[in-house]
């Protein structure tokens, strides 16, 4: 098992990312964006920057959290643009040795309506092909994605997509209604979810939250691992047991919100000050449990 993170919630910039994760004591980081772009929409030159001050820092990236096919993209998208930001992304995981990127399953149509299911399995197809051609592994998220409706729409992915393996995020289910039960939906329990799922898993994001008030679909609290709803203690102790040695990365949310629509721009000294409290007490709860990484 190691540890990684999303830096991109304590910095925009790619040295103030690094300071904080050294801070931590880590030396790995689950790249997403720097300087407000993701990481397969930078220029080359900005790419091959980031790429140097990364090997000059020692700083490995396990994985990429890139945008192909995530909640913000409708499965009417023009999927020429996901095919351009996987070209984009293969030689520079290439480049950073990189292994496993980060990918959703377009985002949820109103229920009820139609979901287009056929056409999303054929993307899949096609997005996990293209990365496994070049010895990459294309890991789908439980989101707010045809995939996030519940652990059966998950599962329906991974029979549809030969070879599919998934990203686990620990919050995810706290603020998504579970589609496979009867009316009223109810929340989605993540260790349920997790349950389910988890022959499947290969990587691991850890957030913890609270329900959404009645009527919203953003958690009003995001908190430290462990202090909200998302069972994180217990599904690190299945993970323990399960025998898991894959990643696991901390994507906090506690001061930036990245479902956020509002515009707002965060106060960076307060995200960089919970970004890495929110890695110590990711150690502390893993020492705890008897489950120590680096």
């Amino acid at each position: 098992m190691y540890l990684t993170g999303f830096a991109d919630e304590a910095a925009q910039d790619l040295a103030t990312q690094i300071k904080a994760t050294k801070e931590i004591g880590w030396s790995r980081i689950s790249t997403r964006g720097v300087n407000g772009a993701n990481i397969h929409e930078l220029s080359e030159a900005d790419f091959h920057a980031v790429a140097d001050q990364l090997d000059e820092a020692s700083i490995t990236v396990p994985e990429f959290g890139s945008l192909i096919g995530t909640w913000g993209k409708s499965i009417t998208t023009d999927f020429e643009i996901t095919i351009a930001e996987i070209e984009r992304a293969i030689p520079r995981m290439q480049r950073l040795g990189t292994k496993l990127i980060r990918i959703m399953s377009y985002a949820q149509e109103p229920w009820g309506a139609d979901q287009q299911e056929e056409e999303r399995f054929r993307r899949l197809r096609e997005i996990h092909s293209r990365f496994a051609d070049a010895g990459l592994e294309a890991i789908h998220e439980n989101c707010m994605n045809w995939g996030g409706f519940s652990a059966e729409h998950t599962l329906r992915l991974v029979e549809e997509v030969p070879g599919l393996k998934l990203v686990f995020d620990t919050a995810n289910p706290v603020f998504q209604l579970d589609r496979s039960k009867p009316e009223p939906f109810p929340w989605q329990d993540p260790l349920e979810f997790y349950q389910a799922v988890k022959e499947h898993v290969v990587h691991v994001h850890i957030k913890d939250c609270t329900n959404p008030p009645a009527g919203e679909t953003e958690p009003a609290n995001y908190t430290l691992p462990g202090e909200g709803q998302g069972r994180v203690r217990e599904i690190l102790t299945a993970l323990k047991d399960n025998g898991y040695d894959g990643g696991i990365a901390i994507e906090p949310h506690v001061a930036t919100v990245f479902h956020a629509t509002d515009g707002e721009e965060p106060d960076w000294q307060q995200c960089y000050d919970s970004y890495v409290t929110y890695g110590k007490a990711t150690d502390a709860l893993l020492a705890e449990l008897g489950w120590l990484g680096s």
